[in-house]
């Protein structure tokens, strides 16, 4: 692969860094992460070494799904303070050198929107075509499966225009209908008015579901319950609407797209993606978040199965190889702490499993997205009981468990591992109470072991996970190889070793992981060419160890990135 064949891109060099408002930093006391507390973290931020800030949504919203039901797409929650608040977040971000980009959540909106509590009056009222609706005169509404309905159905009763309104999330997140002209040039505009405010990109909510298959047929039976994600992320006017978005908003703006595309595989993710489709920029999947998790999160024996993990990321590499462009992740807001998932955050391995994990994420091809507390290897908290739980999905699981009869233990046991609050627990700035994120009582429990893993203790420490993390932004700035290189998986079969080489032009880097606890030797010779005198450690992650460290020879966790 040659860099002169390349074109780059800022969205493609950059380590994104997501933060999750509600648990960043609160500044007022009320318990709830806010704009001002992300202000006061600024100078944190930058010295990460990161480039893109991904804002969850700060938007009006009475917080059913936690933001992601928005009453009003031009202003602020005022839990997390108001427009200018924004407007200096956006300035101080800008100057810091970074780039913000924000939630579009646009599949759906909350019921208490007024176009929504326009819509839900009367059927002759011109806000009742913005959403989706079944006539009550037609029957039972065909099946449509929901993710968070207590009953999992995505069909919700409304009196009053005696019809059924669409909703595949919760029942306070009526689908928006984009075969409406009118709701989309909504849509477009709201847009336009956040990057007229300087915004720099859209991360874009389940977007592949924008599209419903027209006069709601029935789907076939192998595509109920949770399988449905397919068949909503194949309407037939998906990509027309995405080119679309693009002509009308995306083009008049240097800026960063992704989609979450639940429902995108190998096979179709370059329509998404490639550039000369004229859509969006980058897609993140969920094929490697399905290994080892069954429905409603129920854990199974391939948890954490290296040799699959493995192959899916090679598959996804491959299928962008030559067009497009990939994104890595382990964890965001709506998946557990990485450290926990994805190795150990047992105390003997945490901090080494940490950093194992960041080195594989900024030295894979494909644009990282970094989750918040990450970078100081906070773990899932794993709450005991169901009380502890904010989360509708995880609370709508749980009921709907009870009254199927169903395993609650197991239940229980698997949201330990798998919990979409283990990630939206308060980050951890020092050891003081409620590890620094507010003088008051926080929205959720802080995580216990706040005391020993915090940002105050990691600062100074040279060992930290926090400076390892900024290490690494360091090396991969330094390494367009690392951005741009060819990707080529080594021991495909091994279960405890993930190894590559990363190429561009002539210069080769070697990436060793190892996944378990177990120690290993390698024979670099047999496994790369151009192993010579010049071969040399660009970063490791036992660098502090009282032992130094050999070439190809693994500890537990041990991660080494070699220049061959």
């Amino acid at each position: 692969m040659k860099l002169q064949d390349i074109k780059r891109e800022w969205w493609k060099e950059g380590v994104v860094y997501q933060i999750y408002p509600r648990s960043f930093q609160d500044s007022n006391g009320d318990g709830i992460g806010d704009l001002r507390g992300i202000i006061n973290r600024l100078d944190y931020i930058q010295s990460l070494g990161v480039d893109t800030i991904w804002l969850n949504p700060i938007y009006s919203s009475p917080n059913d799904d936690n933001g992601y039901d928005i009453s009003d797409y031009r202003n602020i929650m005022s839990e997390f303070g108001d427009m200018a608040d924004f407007e200096e977040l956006l300035a101080g971000m800008h100057e810091r050198g970074l780039k913000v980009v924000m939630d579009l959540v646009v599949n759906h909106c909350s019921d208490e929107h007024e176009w929504f509590q326009q819509a839900k009056t009367s059927r002759d009222n011109p806000y009742y075509d913005y959403f989706h609706w079944w006539p009550a005169e037609k029957g039972t509404p065909p099946v449509r499966w929901s993710y968070f309905d207590p009953e999992a159905n995505a069909w919700r009763y409304n009196a009053a225009t005696d019809s059924y309104y669409l909703h595949y999330f919760a029942i306070k997140q009526p689908d928006l209908n984009w075969e409406n002209p009118k709701l989309r040039a909504e849509i477009y505009d709201m847009m336009h008015y956040w990057f007229k405010k300087g915004i720099d990109g859209f991360r874009m909510d389940v977007i592949t579901f924008i599209s419903k298959h027209d006069g709601y047929p029935e789907f076939p039976v192998e595509f109920h319950g949770d399988k449905m994600i397919d068949m909503y992320a194949q309407g037939p006017r998906l990509h027309e609407y995405l080119h679309e978005m693009n002509r009308e908003v995306l083009q008049h703006y240097d800026c960063m797209t992704v989609a979450e595309g639940p429902g995108t595989h190998t096979d179709n993710v370059l329509a998404l993606v490639d550039e000369d489709r004229q859509e969006l920029n980058m897609n993140y999947h969920f094929d490697h978040q399905q290994i080892g998790v069954g429905p409603r999160f129920i854990v199974n024996d391939d948890f954490q199965n290296l040799v699959k993990f493995k192959q899916i990321m090679s598959e996804w590499d491959a299928a962008l190889a030559d067009k497009g462009w990939n994104t890595v992740y382990f964890g965001n807001h709506d998946f557990p702490r990485m450290v926990t998932r994805w190795a150990s955050d047992a105390p003997e391995y945490r901090r080494y499993a940490s950093k194992m994990l960041s080195t594989y994420l900024l030295t894979m091809r494909g644009t990282p997205y970094y989750y918040m507390g990450d970078e100081i290897g906070m773990s899932n908290i794993k709450f005991d009981n169901i009380e502890d739980y904010k989360d509708i999905m995880t609370i709508n699981w749980y009921e709907l468990t009870k009254a199927e009869g169903g395993d609650l233990d197991k239940f229980m046991e698997s949201h330990k591992l798998c919990a979409r609050d283990n990630a939206r627990t308060p980050v951890h700035w020092d050891d003081t109470a409620h590890a620094g994120f507010t003088t008051g009582e926080p929205w959720i429990k802080v995580n216990p072991n706040y005391t020993d893993i915090n940002v105050a203790a990691q600062e100074n420490d040279p060992d930290s996970e926090l400076n390892y993390f900024r290490a690494l932004n360091a090396l991969r700035k330094a390494n367009l190889t690392v951005i741009y290189g060819r990707y080529d998986l080594l021991l495909p079969e091994h279960d405890d070793i993930y190894a590559y080489t990363r190429t561009l032009d002539d210069e080769v880097v070697l990436v060793l992981l190892n996944f378990s606890a177990n120690a290993h030797r390698l024979d670099i010779n047999a496994l790369v060419d151009n192993v010579g005198p010049a071969t040399s450690m660009l970063l490791d992650n036992y660098a502090h160890h009282a032992e130094a460290s050999e070439i190809g020879y693994l500890r537990a966790y041990q991660a080494q990135v070699i220049k061959l």
